[in-house]
C-alpha cells in the first residue's frame, strides 16, 4: 500500500512538474509573440506616417544591432551583404575568379591568376588592366568594389573587358566563378638539416589540419628536430 501511494506521489510531482514547465513554456511564447507584435505595429507606424522616408532594412538591421549590443560581446548580426566575406574568414573559401588585383593608376590590374582556376584558365594574364565588369566600368572604383564585383555565387557566369600591352583592342573574355579555396599553410619545407618550416597565412577551419599534415610529411621525408 505504501508503495502503491509512493508511486501516485511520484505520478502527481511529474505531472505537476511537467504542466508547470509547458505552463512557463507557453507564457515565454506568448510573451514573445506578443513583443513581435509591438515590435510589427510600431515598424509599420514608422513606414507609413514618419515625416521622412525611412529605409526598412537600415531600420531593421539598426534595432537588431542594438538589441544583441545588450547582450555578451561575442553576439553578433552578420547581414547577407557580408556573408561572402564571413564565409572566407571563416573557412578561406569564396566564389570568385582566382585572381589577385592591385591597383594601378585609376584602374585595377590582375596581379596574379592563380593556376588551375577560372581567371587562369579563360586567359587571363598578370599586368591585364580591368576595364569593365558585366557592363560596370571599373576606371577610379575603389579596389574593394572591384573585388566585390568579381565575387559571386560558384556556377556564376561573368564578363571582363580588359586592356593588355601590346593588344591594340580590348579583350572580352567570359568565365565562369568556381569555388576557390585559400590555402592556410601554402608552403612548408626544411630551410636547414634538422629544421623545419612551416607558413601559416590564415587561421580558417582547415589550418589545424593543414599543419598537422604538413608536420607528417616532414617528419615521413627528413629527420626532423624543431621548427
Amino acid at each position: 500500500m505504501k508503495q502503491k501511494k509512493h508511486i501516485i506521489f511520484v505520478a502527481g510531482f511529474l505531472i505537476l512538474f511537467l504542466s508547470v514547465g509547458f505552463s512557463t513554456l507557453k507564457n515565454r511564447d506568448l510573451e514573445l509573440v506578443k513583443n513581435l507584435d509591438i515590435y510589427y505595429t510600431l515598424f509599420r507606424e514608422l513606414n507609413m506616417f514618419y515625416v521622412d522616408e525611412t529605409d526598412p532594412e537600415e531600420l531593421v538591421t539598426t534595432s537588431i544591432e542594438a538589441m544583441l549590443s545588450s547582450l555578451d560581446p561575442y553576439t553578433t548580426f552578420i547581414p547577407e551583404s557580408d556573408m561572402d566575406d564571413f564565409q572566407f574568414q571563416t573557412t578561406g573559401e569564396y566564389g570568385g575568379i582566382g585572381s589577385l588585383i592591385r591597383r594601378s593608376g585609376e584602374q585595377v590590374m590582375i596581379a596574379e591568376p592563380y593556376e588551375g582556376f577560372p581567371a587562369a584558365k579563360a586567359g587571363v594574364r598578370a599586368g591585364d588592366i580591368i576595364l569593365e565588369v558585366d557592363g560596370v566600368p571599373t576606371k577610379k572604383m575603389e579596389i574593394e568594389k572591384v573585388s566585390d564585383k568579381l565575387k559571386g555565387k560558384p556556377g556564376t557566369e561573368l564578363k571582363l573587358v580588359i586592356k593588355r600591352y601590346g593588344e591594340e583592342k580590348n579583350l572580352e573574355i567570359p568565365m565562369i566563378r568556381e569555388k576557390i579555396s585559400i590555402l592556410n599553410v601554402p608552403y612548408y619545407g626544411m630551410i636547414e638539416p634538422g629544421t623545419g618550416y612551416i607558413r601559416i597565412s590564415n587561421f580558417t577551419t582547415g589550418a589545424s589540419y593543414e599543419v598537422e599534415n604538413a608536420l607528417k610529411e616532414l617528419k615521413r621525408e627528413n629527420e626532423l628536430n624543431s621548427l
